[in-house]
């Protein structure tokens, strides 16, 4: 059991933390989608690899327009993915192995099946009912022309209008309206549903676009100017804290509030946000201790396989945690992104949409040369202060499916884009536990994604016990940071060769890290855990170590 997993109030600091997709994870029913049932069967899994705890995305009621992400009712559960009794029963086992469970909240939009939205369609323009999402007149001499130019993160405009002829905004997909945050109504609700998954046991919540929830809806509503541009590219041409919809600084009211919530349990419950916001002084707001008190920072994430430019990142990165009195974060792959095992080997430069869209081949990526270059990353990443983020099945080596067919994708990005992004599903395609069965053990019923015939090798079956497998390199790891992990500073050493990493932690161990394509001497020291073979007292290319 982790010690980190206990009553200590701040047990999130340095915490590493398993994303759970629970439709990719594993099916306890056999019907080809993963649940809860299936999550609670194999929490010995991430016992055994030694997380601290796991972040269930969403498994609340929802069509999956936007894989889950499109809530229909946020106090219960997916009938497919199971019940309320079973949520309790998997908090419980998890619990008991000494695992905290975070859970997914949406409250930026719901679902168009939810009540409330279905309410708002019935009774009409002017209704009380309208006003907890974002309604309004179009444009134009008959109001044929949406009331912005706002676009949709997944292409096209932001606005969609009803038959009566009024316009409702939907910054994702139509089928997920836009609450309106000004509305007393909606904010209590959202009390309502923190106090409701606390009082189930959650430890607690994983804020998703925590940066879009306040907005500018005077009249007139202002455009952006540039409806090419969608999402946080548009950001930029605002002062900070003034864009109509992204990062507005009326935001934080909402998470002190929300923070008064969570800490009257005890331990108080942990929030993480999803803010995408630039600078990272702003990313800083929402970690303050009286708002969430985490907020991911994707840097890490972004940033290319360069030693200078990770340097950085990692120095700005904890100067912005520390200026907001939180600890960093760090993360390599979530359910969103194409898996570091692939992504790190792209030239600087690709557009992992065309290269998914040549299902993977242009460039063609080397799997073990993408492997060897992911392990040095998260052996990395590891050795940093701060909570670790880590995606199912990247303890694995998962690459990313880049094959898969065009007619089973389900990201509704693929559509709505007129079919030109491939969206997100190689990162999400079911996990293999076995190296045989129709699913490799994912379930009786085969998996809702195909499973490409290489998975069977990257199985937990295949992996499980054998020396050097990338699998028990994150087991060893996780044993060994969780001793070895005090303070949340690093100290950089001077004189490192060029393309190298070399940072001491405050308790003495130090990690060197080789980003440059030729071996370097290894520095002296007792080699604790290194992410590949060391060549006859040198560090190879792509290869981590950690130095006693």
């Amino acid at each position: 059991m982790s010690d980190l997993s206990s009553t200590r109030p701040d047990w999130w600091r340095q915490a590493v933390i398993y994303q759970v997709y629970p439709r990719s994870f594993a099916d306890g029913d056999g019907d080809g989608l993963g649940d809860l049932k299936g999550v609670t069967q194999r929490l010995n899994h991430l016992a055994a690899l030694g997380v601290d705890a796991l972040w269930l995305s969403p498994f609340y009621p929802s069509e999956l327009a936007d894989g889950g992400y499109d809530v229909a009712d946020y106090r219960d559960v997916d009938p497919r993915l199971g019940t309320l009794d079973d949520f309790d029963a998997m908090v419980g086992e998890a619990h008991r192995l000494g695992l905290k469970v975070i859970v997914d909240l949406v409250p930026n939009h719901t679902s168009h099946q939810h009540v409330w939205f279905q309410e708002a369609l019935r009774a009409g323009p002017g209704s009380a009912a309208r006003e907890r999402y974002v309604f309004r007149d179009g444009r134009g001499p008959h109001g044929e022309l949406p009331p912005s130019d706002w676009q949709s993160v997944f292409g096209g405009s932001a606005w969609r209008r009803v038959p009566d002829g009024q316009w409702y905004l939907h910054l994702f997909t139509p089928q997920q309206p836009d609450l309106n945050w000004a509305h007393d109504e909606v904010r209590a609700d959202f009390r309502t549903t923190l106090r409701f998954w606390s009082d189930r046991g959650v430890d607690g919540f994983r804020v998703d676009v925590a940066h879009a929830l306040a907005k500018d809806l005077d009249e007139p509503l202002r455009d952006l100017g540039a409806p090419e541009l969608s999402g946080e590219d548009s950001l930029p041409r605002f002062p900070p804290g003034t864009h109509p919809f992204y990062d507005r600084d009326e935001v934080h009211e909402i998470y002190r509030d929300w923070r008064k919530i969570l800490d009257s349990y005890r331990p108080p419950r942990m929030a993480v946000a999803e803010a995408w916001v630039n600078p990272s002084a702003r990313r800083a707001l929402y970690a303050r201790p009286d708002e969430l008190g985490q907020a991911f920072n994707f840097e890490y994430l972004q940033g290319s396989w360069d030693a200078d430019e990770l340097k950085q990142i990692i120095t700005d990165s904890l100067a912005t945690a520390r200026a907001a009195g939180a600890s960093a974060t760090w993360v390599l792959s979530n359910h969103d992104v194409v898996r570091h095992t692939s992504r790190l080997m792209l030239p600087p430069g690709t557009d992992d949409n065309a290269w998914l869209l040549s299902g993977g081949h242009a460039p063609a990526v080397d799997e073990a040369a993408g492997l060897r270059r992911a392990r040095a990353a998260t052996l990395l990443m590891l050795a940093l202060p701060g909570s670790a983020y880590v995606y199912q099945g990247e303890e694995l080596g998962l690459p990313e499916v880049a094959d898969l067919p065009f007619e089973v994708l389900q990201d509704p990005i693929w559509e709505q884009t007129g079919r030109v992004r491939k969206g997100r599903d190689g990162c999400r395609v079911p996990l293999p536990w076995t190296t045989t069965g129709p699913s490799y053990g994912f379930g009786a019923g085969g998996s809702w994604l195909p499973q490409p015939p290489g998975f069977a090798a990257y199985a937990v079956q295949a992996q499980d016990g054998v020396e050097g497998s990338t699998l028990e390199l994150y087991r060893r790891a996780l044993r060994l940071r969780r001793k070895l992990l005090e303070g949340e500073e690093l100290e950089w050493v001077p004189d490192t060769p060029p393309g190298v990493l070399h940072f001491a932690r405050s308790d003495g161990w130090r990690c060197v890290a080789n980003l440059s394509g030729t071996a370097v001497e290894l520095p002296p020291g007792e080699v604790l855990i290194a992410s590949g073979p060391l060549e006859g007292g040198r560090l190879g290319p792509d290869t981590t170590v950690w130095l006693a």
